[in-house]
């Protein structure tokens, strides 16, 4: 297991079968959105596939790479979410395998390297939102709210609720293009 949405929800499920989800699921559910285009730091296409795992009423999202080596995003439990909580939590977990943290080994959990790679991915995923798919205030703070109910509900202090959305709303308000900000990742670490 690599990684798990935005909120780091690695702790959530130990391992996800192969099932899939429907795409809307009953009493007052979200349609599920389609995933974006994603392409791993190595040039491949990023697969995604949905699940019904970890903590039912939970939308949850995890990077990693398949049994034969395919890089996969795992949408789990989606239709508990809103579309654009849905959209964020597919680029956030994207942005890992295009900045290369799958292949990377795993720094220990809630450690500062963990932390940036998370707070990078957050803001990949919010300028992506951003700039493809046109979000405004609107679509902020849409994932805002939905970003702080699931962490709150999981038991994460203020402090730490607090403090993502703080990155999230700055990134969503910065210059550059998440394109760059990869860019940067990959020569930073000297994969590009």
């Amino acid at each position: 297991m690599h990684r798990l949405i935005a909120i780091s929800l690695a702790t959530l499920c130990a391992c996800l079968p192969g099932s899939s989800l429907p795409a809307l699921a009953q009493d007052g559910a979200h349609q599920v959105a389609p995933p974006p285009s994603c392409v791993n730091n190595k040039g491949v296409t990023v697969s995604f596939e949905s699940v019904e795992a970890g903590r039912q009423g939970l939308a949850a999202g995890m990077a990693r790479r398949d049994g034969e080596g395919r890089p996969v995003v795992m949408r789990a439990n989606y239709a508990a979410a809103p579309e654009a909580f849905q959209k964020f939590i597919d680029r956030h977990e994207c942005a890992h395998h295009q900045t290369g943290d799958v292949d990377m080994p795993h720094p220990p959990r809630n450690g500062p390297e963990h932390l940036m790679n998370e707070a990078v991915a957050d803001c990949i995923a919010m300028l992506r939102l951003r700039d493809e798919e046109g979000f405004g205030q609107e679509g902020l703070k849409q994932v805002s709210e939905a970003l702080a109910a699931d962490m709150k509900g999981i038991g994460f202090p203020e402090i730490s609720v607090s403090s993502r959305l703080r990155n999230i709303e700055s990134c969503f308000s910065r210059d550059g293009t998440a394109a760059q900000l990869i860019a940067a990742r990959l020569r930073e670490r000297g994969l590009q």
